[in-house]
Parts: C-alpha cells; sequence; structure tokens
C-alpha cells in the first residue's frame, strides 16, 4: 500500500515538477485568434482572445467559429480571425532580442466563410515569412504550426496579414510571441562551403524559420515535455542508413552545466535518446548513419547538432566524424574531453547552403575509434532557413511589393470603376445634349399641332 500511495503521488506531482522546469519569459503573448473567451488553457498555459471585449478590433475582419470541430482538437483551433483586407496585429516589447513567434493555421467551414479557399502573405517586423499561403497545400487536415526566430530592437513586434488580391481572405487560429532565452541563438556560427569553413557571424540578427526539429531514436516531444513548447518530431522519415546502427534510451539523469546545452537549447526527453554506431567485434564497422533533409534551394541554412554521450561506459572512449552537408565538420570529435562528463549535453551550429533542394547530416567512426566501444552517436537535429537578401523566407518578394500588390490591385480596380463611371456620365451628357438640341430645333421650326390641347400650351 505504501508503495502504490507513493507511485500515485508521484504521477499526480509529475507535470508540476515537470512545469517547474519551464522557462519564464518577459514578453509572453498566447493569443486566440477570434475568441471572445478571457482566458483557453493548452499545454497549461493560458491564452488570451483577441476580442475579450466583444468588439472586433479590425477593420473589415470576422470572428469566426468551428461548430463541429475535429475530436480532441484544441480550443484554439476552435475560432478564427479572418480577413478580407490587409491588418496588423502589434506586440509591445519589453524584452529586446531574439523572439520565437508561432503561427496556428487550421482551417474550417462555416456557412459563410470557406477557410479552406484563403490564399495570403504574412509579414513580420518587415519580413516576409509566409507568400501566397495556403493551408491546403500541405494536403493534411490536422493543424500546422510555423515557427520563427527574429531579432527584434524596436518596441513592438508587428504581424501583418495581407490576403493574396485573387482570393481576398486570409485567416490565422493563434499566435505566440515569447522571448527567447538569450543562448538560444549565439552571434556565429561555423559556414561550411565548398572553397573552405570561415566564421558566420550575425546570426542572432537573422530572421530564421524552423523547417525541421528532430529527436533522433526518440519519440515525438510535445510541447509540454519542452520547457519552450517546442515539438520535437521521430527522425525516422529521414533516418536513411538502415544496418549497422541502434536505437538507445537512457534512463538517468542530464547533467546541464554551464558552457553546455541548456535546458531551453534541448529538453531531458531529447537528450535521453539517440542513435549509435557499436563495434560487435575486434573490428570498428564502416558505416555512416545518414540523414537526409529537403529543403527550398536559394537559401542558407542553420544545421544544430545535439550530442549527449548516454552510451560510454567511462570517459575518453568515443571519437567519430561528423559531416553536414558532405563537408567533415568535425574530425575525432571527443565529447568527453569538452565536456568532462557523461551524459552531458551540448551542440554545435553551421551554416551551409541549401543547394539542390537536400540538406544531409551523417556521422560515423574516425580514425581514433576503437572496437568493442561506441563509435558514433548523435542525439538532436534541428535545421532552419535563413532570410534572403530581399529580407524574405518565403520568395524572391520583399514586404513592399506585398503591400503594393495589394494596394496596387485595389487602385486599378477602383480606376477601372472610375474610368467607367467618367465614361457613363459622358455618354449621358452626349445622350442628354444632342436630345435638347432636337428639342431646340423642333420647338424653332416645327408649327403647332391643330389639335394641340390647351394643357399642352400652358404658361
Amino acid at each position: 500500500m505504501p508503495s502504490t500511495l507513493f507511485s500515485l503521488l508521484f504521477l499526480l506531482l509529475l507535470p508540476f515538477s515537470t512545469l517547474s522546469h519551464f522557462f519564464s519569459p518577459p514578453d509572453n503573448y498566447l493569443i486566440n485568434c477570434g475568441s471572445a473567451v478571457p482566458s483557453t488553457l493548452v499545454d497549461y498555459r493560458s491564452f488570451t482572445g483577441d476580442i475579450v471585449d466583444h468588439r472586433s478590433p479590425f477593420p473589415r475582419a470576422v470572428s469566426l467559429r468551428n461548430d463541429n470541430p475535429l475530436p480532441d482538437l484544441p480550443p484554439i483551433y476552435h475560432t478564427a480571425r479572418v480577413f478580407t483586407s490587409p491588418a496588423r496585429y502589434s506586440f509591445p516589447i519589453t524584452d529586446k532580442g531574439t523572439h520565437i513567434v508561432r503561427f496556428h493555421f487550421h482551417p474550417f467551414n462555416s456557412s459563410n466563410i470557406d477557410l479552406g479557399r484563403a490564399q495570403f502573405h504574412v509579414l513580420l517586423n518587415g519580413h516576409v515569412v509566409l507568400s501566397n499561403f495556403t493551408r491546403l497545400a500541405s494536403g493534411s487536415g490536422n493543424p500546422r504550426i510555423v515557427e520563427y526566430l527574429i531579432w527584434v530592437d524596436a518596441d513592438s513586434l508587428v504581424v501583418v496579414f495581407v490576403p493574396n488580391k485573387d482570393s481576398k481572405l486570409a485567416f490565422v487560429n493563434a499566435i505566440e510571441v515569447i522571448s527567447a532565452p538569450k543562448d538560444l541563438v549565439p552571434d556565429t556560427a561555423r559556414y561550411l562551403s565548398q572553397s573552405k569553413v570561415e566564421k558566420f557571424e550575425g546570426l542572432n540578427k537573422q530572421s530564421l524559420e524552423v523547417v525541421y526539429r528532430v529527436s533522433v531514436g526518440g519519440v515525438k516531444v510535445t510541447p509540454f515535455n519542452d520547457s519552450l513548447w517546442r515539438t520535437w518530431i521521430p527522425d525516422d522519415e529521414f533516418f536513411k542508413t538502415r544496418v549497422g546502427s541502434e536505437k538507445l534510451y537512457f534512463g538517468g539523469r542530464i547533467k546541464y552545466r554551464v558552457g553546455g546545452a541548456s535546458r531551453e537549447v534541448g529538453p531531458d526527453n531529447v537528450y535521453n535518446s539517440a542513435r549509435l554506431i557499436r563495434s560487435k567485434n575486434d573490428s570498428v564497422p564502416r558505416v555512416n548513419m545518414t540523414w537526409v533533409f529537403p529543403v527550398v534551394g536559394g537559401y542558407k541554412y542553420l544545421v544544430r547538432l545535439h550530442f549527449c554521450d548516454i552510451a560510454s561506459i567511462s570517459l575518453g572512449l568515443l571519437y567519430f566524424n561528423v559531416y553536414v552537408n558532405g563537408y567533415l565538420a568535425y574530425q575525432d570529435l571527443d565529447l568527453s574531453y569538452i565536456t568532462n562528463s557523461l551524459a552531458s549535453p551540448i551542440y554545435a551550429d553551421f551554416v551551409v547552403d541549401g543547394g539542390d533542394g537536400a540538406l544531409s547530416v551523417a556521422v560515423g567512426p574516425s580514425r581514433s575509434s576503437m572496437p568493442y566501444l561506441i563509435d558514433g552517436i548523435l542525439n538532436a537535429v534541428e535545421v532552419m532557413k535563413l532570410n534572403n537578401s530581399l529580407s524574405s523566407l518565403d520568395g524572391e518578394v520583399c514586404a513592399d511589393s506585398v503591400m503594393k500588390s495589394w494596394s496596387t490591385g485595389n487602385s486599378t480596380g477602383m480606376l477601372f470603376t472610375l474610368v467607367a463611371a467618367v465614361c457613363i456620365v459622358l455618354s449621358l451628357s452626349i445622350v442628354i445634349r444632342r436630345k435638347l438640341l432636337e428639342s431646340r430645333e423642333s420647338v424653332s421650326w416645327s408649327r403647332l399641332s391643330s389639335n394641340t390641347s390647351d394643357d399642352s400650351v400652358k404658361n
């Protein structure tokens, strides 16, 4: 009985012990768009409705409610804010620096509006983060969350939704704007290219789109189990090596240390699983673990690799090579030399070009690897797109052209309407003038008919 009671208490207290590790951001805006409910709980976080005073803060915008939501669908997807013209949210910023911005999209139908046909642009502090976005392009009925890391050095962060001039419809279900920990995005990374390896500076001033966040060898990590409310997906669909490797789960304590990865950089549930290469005999296997991630060409990408030696039995026994996009990123990497401890996480950042639309990561034995031991390990991978020279993360288009395309499209329509109205007025005036002239001529030269009544000639 005591052991049963202890287990029950442990399960009850587990959520609160997990929550105690959560980061407390100075700026923390969680908006349930289109909702008038003051507070909506999702993963123990409180989302606030953007019309809590029951008045729409946007011109030409409506609040839409999903009357038939899917079972177990979080309540933030039960409503949406719908725009038929450009509209903006402005968030006051007290903690300047990198901020996490997430947009939640889940189209649904109502009696008046079909969100499935919406097509629109999203601007974030002058950066184009979504261009001609349509939720139906993904082919999935599940909600879609897009996430960005953006540097903010102003007093506000501004989000602008611009409907495509053809669809004239934009929407959003929820918005998150959160101060990021200061160590989340460093200033520098190593730039790997065909010509040389050099330092990439000003990384934290770039706008970044999170493309992949992958837990290697582990299960899906949900926002509830992450101090920054992130989702980490399993690596199975990206992993290309089917022989010579194995998954590992570690049940011990992850030892975070100053100078290494913090719990905000990566949670325990990411570092306590891994894929590894293990020697089974007196020879080191000649095999690399390889992951391939589809990406959009024409952009640079930040590749963050997470390492935590949860497999070795002692320090100084694990050596391996790391390759990013085919370039040698680390040779004879010795994690224990860096951490001076086992089960202590670190991460490494590399910037590479997207190239032909595929980005690869590989880990394998090095010349210093030893038989009967672990000869390679990886715990997690993150891939983030950097903005291009036009400050865009989605196409060769800048924010000014997006706004001009809307105003031009509408002004062109207004111009056509104005021209048509002028033409009609001119046509009418010509017709009326002709009638008047004809009338004057008939009065001047025609005789009155003999049968004209008295009423027709009254003064």
